[in-house]
């Protein structure tokens, strides 16, 4: 049985995956790619690209400083998360893409000269119903293509112990997607303490419940979330304030790259770990992962390096990009993966595998667009 929603990624109801992508087209013909959030409630989303989001960016300008304030002002009113927050996010990665492939740059050395160009990744297991034996199989797996880190996506105490014991003393997470209440979590919290979990994420329903999450991160100095905070300002006030430990971010979420740099940089002021949440397959993915090449690697106290790029643990018999399962022949033996050098994101997806499993593609657009 299954401990938590059918409306979770991570559920084993979901026989497929759904990416919202967008593609964005100067009048010169760059082209940038985006990708908005997400799973179950794309229609949603699509419907804000499509009636609302989109058509304010046509015949505008691409210059981030300009376009996407204007954006941000003119909806404000609809609120700082949900699908027209999602759309934005989409076309703000798609812009940042265009800025970047603009000055001949990967999107990382755009904004960083100095920025890596490898990181470290994560496996991010999807609910194996809280079965010990199907946990500690699918980590060996996991092991077996090459992570040196991992996150699950169960609550039980038998299954995170069978973790545990299969990984080893390697960075282990858990991800219990709201599951308890306050007294409920400290319980939980207290009863897991022994099994050196690196974070645990968003342990309360709601899950920006910031004065459970703070009471909690204040006893144990191990709780993460961020990925369903309203905006920017709700996720950095929360930060300043201790609340949690590992501010997760969602690209397709928060507000794009620019959000995500604005995090980072309250990260940096703050001496507080980032970690982007990405349970993401197109350029969200890449997005992501730039945005994590921009600074150095952290070692954690035990030795092991900080977990960065999260990748959801799926095999796929066609891939759309080679980036679609990095550990499917990208990730190095010491769990790293190498970024793509092309410009901008890096994004270039297979023309045969985008046109056979489009399941619906809709066109923007207007005569003269202005630049």
């Amino acid at each position: 049985m299954e401990s938590i929603d059918t409306f979770n990624a991570s559920s084993k109801t979901f026989t497929h995956m759904e990416s919202l992508i967008v593609k964005v087209t100067t009048a010169q013909g760059l082209i940038g790619w985006g990708e908005g959030f997400g799973h179950k409630t794309n229609p949603a989303t699509w419907a804000a690209l499509e009636e609302i989001v989109g058509p304010f960016f046509l015949g505008r300008t691409c210059d981030l400083d300009t376009c996407l304030p204007a954006a941000h002002y003119a909806f404000h009113a609809f609120g700082r998360t949900g699908p027209v927050h999602y759309a934005l996010s989409a076309i703000d990665i798609a812009l940042w893409d265009i800025a970047a492939k603009r000055a001949k740059e990967t999107l990382r050395e755009f904004i960083n000269d100095e920025a890596r160009h490898e990181i470290n990744a994560y496996a991010s297991l999807v609910h194996y119903s809280e079965d010990p034996n199907e946990v500690s199989f699918h980590l060996d797996r996991a092991k077996t293509a090459g992570f040196k880190a991992f996150k699950l996506h169960e609550s039980s105490k038998p299954a995170i112990t069978a973790a545990r014991e299969t990984t080893g003393h390697l960075p282990l997470m858990v991800d219990v997607n709201c599951k308890w209440d306050l007294a409920q979590a400290r319980a939980a919290l207290a009863d897991l303490a022994e099994l050196n979990l690196l974070w645990i994420e968003e342990p309360v329903f709601p899950p920006d419940d910031s004065h459970s999450l703070l009471a909690l991160n204040s006893e144990f100095s191990n709780v993460s979330g961020g990925e369903n905070h309203s905006g920017v300002q709700g996720l950095i006030n929360d930060m300043e304030q201790g609340v949690i430990e590992y501010a997760q971010p969602s690209v397709g979420k928060i507000g794009g790259i620019s959000a995500m740099l604005q995090v980072r940089e309250a990260g940096k002021r703050l001496n507080a770990h980032v970690i982007p949440h990405c349970f993401y397959y197109g350029p969200a993915l890449l997005a992501s992962a730039q945005i994590l090449a921009l600074d150095p690697p952290v070692q954690l106290p035990d030795g092991h390096l900080r977990p960065e790029l999260e990748i959801p643990f799926l095999n796929w018999d066609v891939q759309l990009h080679p980036w679609h399962a990095p550990h499917q022949g990208l990730m190095t033996s010491a769990g790293t993966l190498p970024l793509p050098d092309a410009e901008g994101l890096g994004f270039d997806p297979d023309s045969a595998v985008l046109d056979e499993h489009t399941i619906k593609y809709r066109a923007l657009g207007v005569q003269h667009l202005h630049q």
